[in-house]
């Protein structure tokens, strides 16, 4: 499936903020916080959210969420299960006015959070690193870069990858009272749920897993 004008649209705005996020990667709710400049929270960074059925807000319904970051300042995450479609690389470079002569290949586009859909993020595999990327850990990391995409339209980029629309984030304390009050699961960070897993099935392996695991 190709993704409509109106989705289009939005994906041009993503893809030019792109360059904006690469700057400072660090949503709002965490300024100015390097990786490793406050102590981590629990659940650690890598860890999977998924969401409990009472939750009916259809922004996270049935969402799991990968954290990217959860330090006592606050925490970052992406949805990985809210698929959009699946669009080329070079029609998404043609709309932020780059240039896509030589790239090739598509990429699955999701809706990655509520909070500014206007940026675009692209989680992957930790085997790819430019300046701007943000390790999550030896498995998974996140780069918000033109570049990026421009490297996995020339076969230069991540091993496994997908670009998100948006993000969810927490202010200070937020998720571990949701957590507490059963609003999220937790479980292990699991690279094959992020990138192997059919979307649509994400939610309901990630509850039979943690199932398993209790």
């Amino acid at each position: 499936m190709r993704i409509g004008h109106a989705a289009l649209a939005a994906l041009s705005i993503a893809a030019a903020a792109l360059g904006i996020a690469a700057v400072d990667p660090t949503p709002p709710g965490l300024p100015g916080v390097a990786p490793g400049a406050t102590p981590s929270a629990d659940p650690p960074a890598g860890s999977l959210l998924i969401a409990s059925a009472q939750i009916q807000d259809p922004r996270f319904y049935h969402a799991v969420i990968l954290l990217l970051r959860h330090s006592s300042d606050g925490a970052f995450g992406i949805v990985i299960n809210h698929p959009l479609a699946e669009e080329t690389i070079a029609k998404l470079l043609d709309a932020a006015g780059e240039d896509a002569t030589g790239i090739e290949g598509s990429i699955e586009v999701v809706q990655g959070g509520p909070v500014q859909r206007d940026l675009g993020f692209l989680v992957h595999s930790a085997d790819y690193h430019r300046a701007e990327t943000m390790t999550v850990d030896d498995q998974l990391a996140m780069t918000a870069s033109k570049d990026a995409l421009k490297d996995v339209g020339h076969h230069q980029g991540p091993k496994k990858f997908f670009f998100a629309l948006g993000y969810a984030g927490w202010s200070a304390g937020q998720l571990e009272s949701e957590i507490m009050h059963k609003d999220w699961f937790t479980l292990p960070e699991d690279p094959a749920l992020v990138f192997d897993e059919n979307r649509s099935a994400i939610w309901d392996r990630a509850l039979a897993r943690r199932g398993q695991e209790l």
